[in-house]
């Protein structure tokens, strides 16, 4: 039997939806993620010939519909397109238009909104002259400046035309915490629940910036892969050839209910979000701490917070980007959390199948974990070849391992030192 704290109310998961470049919903998803199939390719979408790095994870355009957007669509970017459908997914899924309260429903999203076009940029600077004025007349007579750009590179544009979409009427938070987003996000909703300041959350990320201005911040910090024989294989987790991560995009969604709500309704659970744990490495702002305090700290509150001990855990998704120091810092981190058990632990990286999506990475992996513990399968960390002695715990390599396990983490390690761990569990059976 899962432990869990009777002292207080539980948070169990309803629903779930993702897209991602392996899916345009969460079983194609995980159904190529157990294959150990790759969604890493070379970029369409912009010109990349300039750059060291032409690859990432894109989603394809047949998946994207935006008439479910509705009144909204003038102020869609595509971050908030890409969280529209996986939200509709694991809406449908929990049945939430069953739920007649919409004030007791809120909103938790992680994202950073959209980067401004190319052509834009080139437009604007049309009216720009050498005595550093801006000749707003001129550009007024060609046309102007198209306002609802200003919307699409908010990050709240995601979970506000989520909320309208959705009539969803309650608390709305944005989460703007780099690769912590997600998790963040969907950690903050878990503890309104419990604090009774809602009874559902749609919690989740999204993200889009594979393009131009996006590639170009990380590529000047060499933190993209820059070298690989092909696309499939750049992302290389705790593989000893690793040399940095591989940009993606998606969309990944929870439905987190209260569990006497969700009984009521009669809906489905799927899991319960059991824990959650996070911290600042207050450190550098590239950099998380090298010897991994923040992700400690995460990592043993989120256990903490579930109620029980590292003797429970059965399973951690890792952070696991593809870079040097990102995934000995994990591994490190791990190490002084388990002790020893650390060797025990099936560890795996999602991000070697679908490269980093940014503020949507924490979301999409709390769904596949949570998918994986109902499956009772393990995901692999594909591409792994070459042992780093500096990495050498069990990372699951290349091939998913059919095994039982009820209580797993989740982790989110983002640029900066922000840190969100998530415990996730089975379903249980039901009780006070």
């Amino acid at each position: 039997m899962i432990p869990h704290h009777k002292s207080r109310k539980r948070v169990v998961i309803t629903g779930y939806g993702m897209i991602t470049c392996l899916g345009a919903n969460a079983q194609e998803t995980f159904t190529n993620c157990k294959a150990g199939r790759s969604g890493i390719d070379y970029i369409k979408s912009f010109d990349t010939s300039s750059l060291p790095c032409n690859i990432g994870g894109e989603v394809k355009e047949d998946w994207l519909d935006k008439s479910i957007v509705g009144k909204s669509l003038k102020y869609l970017s595509r971050g908030a397109l890409l969280l529209i459908h996986a939200t509709k997914e694991a809406y449908t899924m929990a049945g939430l238009d069953s739920v007649k309260d919409r004030y007791r429903i809120g909103v938790s999203v992680g994202n950073h909104g959209d980067n401004p076009k190319i052509k834009d940029m080139l437009h604007l600077h049309r009216f720009y002259n050498t005595r550093d004025k801006w000749d707003l007349a001129q550009m007024e007579k060609s046309g102007g400046y198209n306002y609802l750009n200003f919307f699409k590179r908010k990050p709240d544009i995601t979970s506000t035309i989520c909320a309208d979409v959705f009539d969803i009427r309650g608390h709305n938070m944005i989460s703007v915490s780099a690769c912590a987003a997600g998790a963040q996000a969907i950690g903050e909703a878990y503890k309104a629940i419990l604090d009774d300041r809602a009874d559902v959350f749609v919690a989740g990320g999204s993200e889009s910036v594979t393009d131009f201005f996006g590639y170009l911040g990380f590529i000047s910090l060499k933190a993209l892969a820059e070298r690989y024989t092909s696309p499939q294989t750049a992302s290389r987790p705790f593989d000893r050839k690793r040399n940095g991560f591989v940009m993606s995009e998606g969309a990944g969604v929870v439905i987190l209910e209260e569990y006497h709500h969700a009984l009521s309704r009669g809906t489905k659970i799927y899991g319960e979000l059991m824990g959650y744990g996070a911290s600042a490495d207050a450190y550098r702002i590239t950099d998380m701490h090298p010897k991994g305090l923040g992700a400690i700290i995460a990592m043993k509150k989120a256990i903490k917070d579930a109620g029980i001990t590292i003797d429970d855990i059965d399973y951690i998704n890792a952070h696991g980007t593809s870079t040097l120091q990102n995934d000995m810092t994990e591994t490190l981190a791990i190490k002084e959390v388990f002790g020893e058990r650390a060797r025990e632990i099936p560890i795996s990286s999602n991000k070697s199948m679908l490269g980093h999506a940014i503020a949507a990475a924490g979301a999409i992996e709390c769904v596949l974990t949570l998918m994986g513990i109902n499956d009772s399968t393990i995901l692999p960390t594909i591409n792994y070849e070459f042992p780093d002695p500096k990495c050498d715990l069990f990372y699951v390599p290349n091939n998913a391992i059919k095994k039982s396990h009820k209580i797993a983490l989740s982790n989110s390690f983002g640029f900066g030192g922000q840190n969100a761990c998530l415990c996730i569990g089975a379903e249980r059976d039901n009780d006070t």
